[in-house]
């Protein structure tokens, strides 16, 4: 069982340590598990149904499958990479192993050719094997450390596409940021899986933390983060399509699709610059998202996307939060044409109890949801 202290501190004193473990005893004790209550308020539609896949996973983000069906998360300030394993396949995980921690924000998860990859903030890890080794990790083995070391936007997601190459963003180190020449600062990089050539394939990318690959197309799509302090309903946050390399997508110029930044803005035009494919909520924070390519839910699911909506958290009380919900994406061709809550209740009163943070497709066609908040992972099947 976990407990969150009611007093904070940097350096709290002996007063304040004493003080605080009374408050955890006598007040506010929160266990990493869900509650049944808290598990039936997320609404899904007809047919689906939610339940706990795995419990114990503290801060959750982003997933990766093996090549044996281990599901391998990563953590933010926890610094702790996972391996989930369902070993006798009744869709509840069985043991949850830590394969790494004292890391630095290994967010970002990706596997190949029976390697595990971590993203840190300035280096990627991979370990060797690992599926082999859960109880016994190897050592990494560091392919490449020249990311920047700035930490604000500065988890990553990362992913191998089609190219075999490795996929990696940089954020923008702040709030906005104007690059210079030579900084890898708001974009997306790519490299090979041994470390080598890394290269820009998109610019302007505020903070993007999913990305994936259209199942027919190859089209790479992206979400991206939009900034802040522009008001509680602007700017919009982004679904972005990138079919070939060197587009550039606004930042720090342009936000959402027309939106001048007023400090970087000036004398810039919108039309220079790749819009959104499709723009999302204000401040809802898309995270992770996958093409289902899957056969258990209904065929007018095939080739759509769902997008985890982390959830806003500077929006002024009196408008109210959003986010905090699966969101599902219809494409018509390479055109989004729809933009659906798929499922929400993670956000009950105007407080959250759940984040969602990133998606992922188990072989038997279920989704796999992460939630860093209540440090579980989900998973929503279709008829029963």
């Amino acid at each position: 069982m976990k407990f969150v202290s009611l007093l904070s501190s940097e350096r709290p004193s002996l007063f304040a340590c004493v003080a605080s473990v009374l408050c955890i005893a006598v007040f506010a004790p929160l266990t990493v598990a869900v509650t049944d209550e808290q598990l039936g308020s997320i609404e899904l539609p007809d047919g689906f149904t939610i339940a706990v896949y795995a419990d114990g996973v503290s801060g959750a983000r982003s997933m990766t499958l093996g090549s044996n069906g281990t599901l391998f998360v990563g953590s933010r300030p926890q610094g702790k990479v996972y391996a989930v394993v369902d070993s006798d396949d009744d869709h509840v995980a069985d043991q949850v192993h830590t394969i790494a921690e004292g890391l630095n924000n290994p967010c970002g998860v990706a596997f190949r050719d029976g390697a595990l990859f971590v993203a840190e903030i300035n280096r990627i890890l991979r370990y060797d094997d690992i599926e082999n080794s859960l109880g016994n990790p190897p050592e990494p083995v560091v392919i490449n450390d020249s990311y920047p070391t700035a930490g604000h936007h500065g988890w990553k997601f990362i992913q191998f596409g089609p190219d075999g190459k490795l996929y990696v963003p940089v954020g923008a180190p702040a709030n906005t940021y104007l690059p210079k020449d030579g900084e890898l600062f708001a974009t997306i990089t790519r490299l090979n899986p041994d470390g080598s050539d890394v290269e820009v394939f998109a610019r302007g990318v505020r903070s993007s933390v999913g990305f994936d690959w259209h199942p027919k197309t190859g089209d790479f799509w992206f979400t991206d983060n939009g900034r802040d302090m522009l008001g509680d309903n602007s700017p919009r946050d982004e679904l972005n399509r990138a079919p070939k390399e060197g587009m550039h997508f606004g930042h720090p110029f342009v936000h959402a699709s027309d939106i001048l930044d007023p400090e970087h803005g000036k004398g810039k035009n919108p039309a220079d610059f790749t819009p959104p494919a499709r723009e999302l909520g204000a401040h809802v924070a898309p995270l992770g998202m996958r093409f289902y390519r899957g056969n258990m839910f209904p065929e007018d699911f095939r080739d759509q996307i769902f997008i985890a909506e982390h959830g806003s958290w500077n929006r002024t009380q009196a408008a109210g939060h959003t986010g905090y919900r699966l969101m599902r994406v219809g494409l018509r061709g390479n055109r989004p044409d729809s933009y659906d809550v798929f499922a929400y209740g993670w956000l009950q009163d105007n407080r959250a109890w759940g984040r969602p943070t990133d998606v992922q497709e188990l072989p038997d066609g279920s989704l796999l949801v992460s939630d860093d908040k209540a440090g579980v992972v989900y998973r929503i099947s279709y008829g029963g």
